[in-house]
């Protein structure tokens, strides 16, 4: 964090605890038959403020998506003993000592839910979102991604040292050709491509223009889906011994496991999710040839992704099955080295003492947590020493933005609280 964001993190809290004290609220969206123009949610603006509030909630209203079914299995019940958390106060990096609950007020937080074991310790809901509705993820999906593709690892159907090219002949000349698999796993991708999301002409504006985000403007309008996106992408440099966070690395990793096992990568996680006794259908986004969005797509109630994450803590196990075995959730959890990851100064300010294995953030500086994080204020974390687990869905104003280290920070303390 620069020295001028300081100051700008500090006034943002005060400013935030001032506005909640005197009532003033967001307008109602998409109200009428049709909407005034004002409050209309569509496809050109459902990823801007104030429409992403309605927008990242009711995705799946705006765009095509493929199911993911909960099953016809009972609804896992969660047990509730609640803590009074939103009273647990931990060190902002602007210096302040901040409150769980004027964090998630300033940090635009729509959902939020810890999780112990069975237990639900705390779930609050704000802005309009009730506990039925799916809210998107954006890169929590990697993570999801990420694990599935251990367990083809783990299943005999995916071999990590192998190039992506060697599945996927159409990477053949790209970025990921000659790259492994295990390169894919862990973003040590050598390619020429910007992640700046507010850059209309950077690679990953382009990526979502090629996925179906965003309608594409005149001169990115060549790629009708993301199977033709990605090969055309070059490789700039070597790859390995580096972290270069790219999603479209995670679509070529799921189009590699595609091809391997034969599945849609909605599919493979199906498999999984239909025996969790989840309360509602996920759901990924579609691309415009109908393929799953891997890298950003993933949309669930925020019960539901902890239930994902609750698998994990338990290393694969629900109700005596195991539906992840305990080498794919080793394997993601030992993490990376944290000396490349350092390296990485926008990534290692906001995730101190974390390396990046498999598509998940792991924390070596503590014992096998692990985090997966997206845009807006998306995460999922998993503390499996203590078997807590926590996810917090938003509508922050910014892709990347001030509160991000603080959301962090946060996680971690609730964790080491609950630990204690």
């Amino acid at each position: 964090m620069n020295q001028n964001t300081v100051p700008l993190l500090a006034s943002l809290y005060i400013e935030t605890s001032e506005s909640s004290l005197d009532g003033r609220m967001t307008p109602l969206l998409m109200q009428g038959f049709p909407a005034e123009p004002e409050r209309r949610v569509t496809w050109n603006n459902w990823m801007r403020p104030p429409f992403n509030q309605w927008g990242f909630r009711n995705l799946a209203r705006l765009r095509p998506s493929i199911d993911v079914e909960a099953g016809g299995g009972p609804v896992s019940v969660l047990k509730e003993a609640p803590q009074a958390l939103d009273e647990l106060h931990f060190d902002s990096e602007c210096g302040l000592s901040v409150s769980v609950i004027d964090h998630l007020v300033a940090s635009q937080t729509d959902a939020f839910l810890v999780m112990q074991g069975d237990t639900v310790l705390f779930e609050r809901y704000f802005n309009g979102q009730r506990p039925r509705d799916r809210h998107v993820m954006f890169s929590v999906t990697k993570s999801l991604i990420g694990t599935l593709g251990e367990q083809l690892v783990c299943d005999g159907f995916l071999n990590p040292q192998l190039p992506a090219a060697y599945y996927v002949p159409e990477l053949l000349g790209s970025a990921f050709g000659d790259a492994t698999v295990r390169q894919l796993f862990d973003m040590a991708v050598g390619i020429d491509y910007s992640e700046v999301y507010d850059d209309p002409y950077s690679e990953s504006s382009q990526y979502g223009y090629a996925c179906g985000f965003q309608p594409a403007p005149a001169q990115y309008a060549q790629f009708e889906s993301l199977y033709q996106y990605l090969p055309s992408l070059k490789k700039r440099g070597n790859h390995g011994g580096f972290f270069h966070y790219v999603t479209a690395t995670t679509e070529a990793l799921a189009w590699v496991m595609e091809r391997a096992s034969g599945k849609a990568c909605n599919q493979l996680l199906q498999d999984i999710w239909s025996q969790l006794g989840c309360e509602r259908d996920g759901y990924f986004m579609a691309d415009p040839w109908g393929r799953s969005v891997a890298g950003a797509g993933f949309n669930a109630t925020l019960r539901d992704m902890a239930r994902f994450g609750r698998l994990l803590a338990n290393d694969g196990r629900h109700k005596g099955q195991q539906l992840l075995s305990t080498e794919t959730v080793a394997r993601i959890c030992v993490g990376s080295d944290p000396v490349i990851y350092a390296k990485n100064s926008e990534f290692s300010k906001w995730t101190p003492g974390a390396s990046y294995r498999s598509q998940w953030y792991v924390f070596n500086d503590h014992s096998q947590a692990t985090m997966a994080g997206g845009i807006h204020g998306q995460y999922l974390f998993v503390d499996k020493p203590s078997g807590v687990v926590i996810v917090k869905q938003s509508s922050l104003t910014e892709a990347v933005g001030p509160f991000d280290a603080d959301s962090v920070r946060m996680l971690r303390a609730i964790a080491a609280h609950l630990t204690h």
